[in-house]
């Protein structure tokens, strides 16, 4: 469905993360999903997190000194191989949750090293 409104497109969601945790965060987003880690502009490095990128999708992930994941709340991503995806992290331990809630909509949800929740559709 569009609709005209004031906006054309979503630059980035953010997501939050524990202090610290950078290098999960490149191990999962960037080593397992398959994204690019982009560069933070140097004032916004100084605070910790890490960028990325798929196609015109960004993630931004950013420390939170009171962390709490966000288990409700999520960035759906349409996946190009689905399967491949999600056989990839099936074998690297990660638990994808099949949802067929939505008819003719394959899609599931995993959680990132942090237990923040994301859902992944079949494109």
């Amino acid at each position: 469905m569009v609709a005209d409104g004031p906006f054309s497109a979503m630059d980035h969601l953010q997501l939050a993360m524990p202090v610290g945790g950078e290098a999960m965060a490149r191990d999962f987003y960037r080593d397992l999903l398959g994204m690019t880690e982009l560069p933070k502009p140097a004032e916004l490095a100084k605070r910790g997190g890490c960028w990325f990128a798929s196609g015109s999708v960004q993630l931004h992930l950013g420390v939170e000194s009171d962390f709490r994941p966000a288990k409700k709340a999520h960035p759906a991503l349409r996946c190009a191989d689905y399967d491949g995806l999600t056989s990839r992290l099936r074998a690297a331990g990660v638990e994808v949750k099949e949802d067929d809630n939505i008819p003719g909509v394959r899609r599931c949800h995993i959680a990132d090293p942090f237990g923040n929740r994301i859902e992944l559709i079949e494109s």
